[in-house]
């Protein structure tokens, strides 16, 4: 086999490689589970399995606010 073949069978595999790669990224499951991992990850620590009570605090302090705002506008509109 000469030494053009042999670089022309190695640039062949890597881009199967890299097609193969790119297929698995792009997947819809992948997708979910790297966002899923995200989200519980704002939530969780990841390393001690600990909730992060921040986060948790200014999620549910966005949410509180977000209903009180909705509660006043309603009895505002009545």
């Amino acid at each position: 086999m000469s030494s053009l073949e042999r670089e022309m069978e190695q640039t062949r595999e890597r881009l199967a490689s890299t097609i193969d790669e790119l297929v698995h990224r792009t997947s819809p499951k992948t997708i979910a589970a790297r966002q899923t991992d995200s989200a519980k990850s704002f939530f969780v620590d990841p390393e001690s399995g600990a909730p992060r009570t921040d986060n948790i605090a200014k999620v549910v302090g966005g949410v509180v606010g977000f209903v009180v705002l909705l509660a006043v506008i309603r009895k505002l509109t009545r």
